[in-house]
């Protein structure tokens, strides 16, 4: 015998159909809510971890900041300190410079010349004295030229000079100091020394 199905199947089908939709659509919708929420939640730790870094990175150039600025307070009195070295060291290589010219001079000044003012500017001296001649300027200046200590003498001016009633030669003459390599004690008395 033959069936008819008179039940009205398609709409059924439709129905089920519609069921079906809407619950696959509430899981989709799930699975994007749970899909958007585990990204979500990703990114957040990824963030916050970053913000750690951040922070750690930011606390270590701060503390880094410190040291080089305690480095540059450093160097800056180190340089201090070799700047004031340096100008002790000179003062006390050139202590005994003033000694020397002095002692020169004694040693060279001619009869008949005198100083008046001596001037010194770093190695240069300027010399402004009377002389009873020409003359003896020359001779100053022959002796200077022979010194171990003094060299490179040149005459600025002479001129005529009334001085207590008598007639002078004032000078003024430059020269400079030199480091010589002469020995501080004499071979006569270093000779004594050897034999004692």
């Amino acid at each position: 015998m033959i069936r008819i199905n008179l039940l009205p199947h398609r709409a059924e089908k439709r129905r089920a159909r519609k069921v079906q939709f809407a619950a696959l659509a509430v899981l989709s919708g799930l699975a994007a809510v749970f899909l958007i929420g585990l990204v979500q939640g990703l990114l957040s730790a990824k963030i916050a971890y970053q913000d750690g870094r951040n922070g750690y990175l930011k606390k270590e150039i701060a503390i880094l900041d410190k040291q080089i600025e305690e480095i540059k307070k450093l160097r800056e009195e180190t340089n201090s300190l070799l700047t004031r070295k340096n100008v002790v060291e000179g003062l006390q290589s050139t202590r005994t410079d003033v000694v020397h010219l002095l002692d020169q001079m004694l040693r060279i000044l001619p009869d008949g010349v005198y100083i008046k003012t001596l001037k010194q500017t770093g190695n240069k001296i300027t010399m402004v004295g009377y002389a009873q001649s020409n003359a003896r300027v020359s001779t100053l200046m022959r002796a200077i030229e022979d010194s171990p200590w003094l060299d490179t003498p040149a005459l600025v001016e002479i001129k005529a000079a009334s001085v207590n009633n008598g007639r002078l030669s004032e000078y003024t003459l430059t020269f400079n100091v030199t480091k010589a390599d002469v020995p501080t004690v004499a071979p006569a008395v270093k000779a004594a020394a050897n034999k004692g």
